[in-house]
């Protein structure tokens, strides 16, 4: 009997320790979110190392009179964990075979593995703490989300020796639900190559090097729906241009890098918001970006009115390449086409007529290779596009 009792005193003192060392997080989180922010931008930007960085955490905890001796410890542990990771979300993030994060509310966290969805199998603790994570990853990321900012698209390039992530958050001022609503794009930054692609079955070795060497000549797009491969098709085809061929990448996010190659810039677009007019959006980084002296013009996803000038480059004899969302590689034109109309004074024959200038468009699904179409030109009796199957 007394036996039982000393397991049971020692569990209930488990429990008590942990419920300390988890309040005590909280309080010293919120601190430097409230009243310290000024040293969570200092450290972000450099100015202020990781060990001065908690140093200066544990003097403020002693000051603060949260705990002593080993709760002390384990308190500054577990907010080193939360600071310099992404507390909860971290497994998720460490794991290379999670590609997506969405949280849905506190206790409704979804992944996509190796393609599939699927429950994360963990959760936040309550509303507060999962807000409290909220408040803090848009501080670490300096980000607004007042309510003239309800809406954010954010990447962190330097948390992770691994991956890319790129944030997109709703707050409850637009969501019909009262929790905010976290998505998180893992983008690899060491990512896969043409060799690995073909050991990951995406193509086979023939269609690989037609795919390479019809990117070196002419003009591509590829398109294909979410999560299809549109992305690392495009990573890995970039990194096979010679050496000597001066290339620049304009892209949203940074999801496109280089490994290896000497002579490649990259621009990313920088949205405005109601608190800052600085914005540069795709469109006006492209027609910079078109002046720079380029062999190879590259953006990373269309989506607005930058298809004009990625249309109008081409047409001038620019190798150019892209990714859009088409359902089929002989509808990916359209697609283009109805982007370049946002900005475009052409009617939309003649829009398609110059969409000849793409000399191969590939249609990615589910990690694969589908179809590869050549464009043969434009069909003045037919009215439309003459597209021959080669995959």
């Amino acid at each position: 009997m007394k036996e039982n009792e000393k397991q049971n005193k020692g569990v209930t003192e488990v429990h008590a320790a942990e419920s300390y060392v988890t309040e005590g997080l909280r309080q010293l989180v919120d601190d430097y979110l409230t009243q310290k922010q000024t040293s969570l931008i200092q450290m972000r930007r450099g100015e202020l190392s990781r060990e001065a960085f908690l140093q200066e955490a544990a003097a403020h905890l002693e000051r603060r009179g949260l705990a002593v001796g080993k709760l002390a410890d384990q308190i500054l542990a577990a907010f080193e964990q939360y600071i310099f990771g992404y507390s909860k979300l971290s497994p998720l993030i460490d794991d290379r075979s999670v590609s997506d994060i969405r949280v849905i509310s506190h206790d409704n966290i979804r992944i996509k593995r190796e393609g599939r969805r699927m429950d994360a199998g963990l959760c936040f603790a309550d509303e507060k703490e999962y807000r409290q994570f909220i408040d803090y990853i848009a501080a670490k990321n300096q980000v607004n989300i007042s309510n003239l900012n309800a809406i954010q698209r954010f990447t962190d390039t330097e948390s992770h020796p691994d991956f890319i992530l790129r944030f997109t958050l709703s707050m409850p001022l637009v969501n019909t639900y009262s929790e905010p609503y976290l998505c998180i794009r893992k983008v690899p930054r060491f990512f896969p190559q043409i060799r690995e692609l073909i050991d990951r079955q995406m193509m086979c070795e023939e269609t690989a090097e037609l795919l390479i060497q019809r990117f070196r000549r002419g003009s591509t797009i590829i398109c294909g729906g979410n999560s299809s491969g549109k992305t690392t098709l495009l990573n890995a085809l970039k990194e096979t241009l010679p050496d000597d061929m001066a290339v620049l990448v304009t892209q949203q996010a940074d999801e496109l890098t280089t490994m290896a190659h000497p002579d490649m810039m990259f621009l990313h677009s920088l949205p405005g918001s109601r608190e800052s007019h600085v914005n540069y959006d795709l469109k006006h980084i492209s027609i910079a970006g078109l002046t720079m002296d380029v062999d190879y013009f590259i953006i990373g996803e269309i989506k607005g009115e930058e298809a004009l000038y990625l249309l109008n480059a081409a047409c001038t004899g620019q190798l150019c390449a892209a990714t859009i969302h088409a359902s089929s590689a002989d509808r990916a034109a359209d697609k283009l086409v109805d982007y370049a109309m946002y900005a475009s004074r052409y009617s939309r024959d003649e829009l398609m007529r110059m969409m000849d200038c793409f000399q191969t468009f590939v249609f990615m699904e589910r990690f694969r290779v589908r179809n590869i179409y050549a464009c043969k030109g434009w069909s003045e009796e037919k009215g439309r596009l003459i597209y021959e199957r080669i995959l």
